[in-house]
């Protein structure tokens, strides 16, 4: 039904090469992630690209990041942003939050991106609390048994006319399997119930294959 990894991986890697190319500082933020232990789960070149994208087209001067891991999304979204643009990031982790921030200030947008540390729930209620927002781009891309809650609280700091963006939910088509003992399939499908029961957005959802593998997106706009 499908070519295997290789050709996945060539296509991304050609149109990369045409649209999405590296520079020093993208390069240099995932050789230091890589340097400090982090997995590799970010965003493949072709996919911050399109975050870039949807942030240019929606005008976004303000992004809410759900997972720091190492910055490389972070950077990709804080170039797109606006003169006076801010991107709000939340990292659980005080490592990665740091190699994450040494990578945006090496990348010339530190001063575009605040990165907040701890549970993200937790994060996330103080946001709302302290008046933050309204977010223009919400970026989920975190611990997926969360995502249903990231979700509830995207929609309560999220703008009308605003994109959530929930990534990794086709897990290599695990996502079907209603019967999986994985939490992270659980809490995509959860989170994939909401999406469909919520009157509030318009939904979708896209499978993507490249070199992340086989996984997805969905994509919400924020209607009312």
């Amino acid at each position: 039904m499908y070519e295997g990894d290789g050709r996945w991986i060539a296509v991304d890697e050609y149109f990369s090469g045409k649209l999405a190319r590296s520079d020093d500082a993208l390069t240099d933020a995932l050789a230091a992630n890589a340097e400090a232990g982090l997995p590799p789960h970010d965003v493949s070149p072709l996919q911050g690209k399109f975050l870039a994208l949807l942030a240019k087209l929606l005008k976004a001067g303000r992004i809410l990041e759900i997972g720091t891991l190492g910055g490389y999304s972070t950077i990709w979204m804080a170039r797109a942003l606006g003169p006076g643009g801010r991107l709000i990031s939340l990292e659980v982790s005080e490592d990665c939050a740091a190699v994450a921030r040494r990578n945006v200030d090496r990348a010339g947008v530190g001063e575009k991106v605040e990165i907040i540390t701890g549970p993200a729930l937790e994060s996330l209620a103080r946001l709302h609390a302290s008046g933050a927002g309204p977010f223009d781009l919400v970026f989920i891309d975190a611990d997926k048994p969360n995502n249903p809650a990231y979700f509830q609280w995207a929609m309560k700091l999220a703008r009308p006319g605003a994109l959530i963006i929930g990534d990794n939910v086709v897990r290599d088509g695990a996502v079907v399997d209603a019967a999986s003992a994985d939490a992270r399939v659980q809490g995509v499908r959860a989170f994939t119930d909401l999406l469909a029961a919520e009157a509030g957005v318009f939904s979708t959802a896209l499978q993507t294959v490249g070199q992340k593998g086989w996984d997805g997106m969905t994509i919400s706009l924020v209607e009312g």
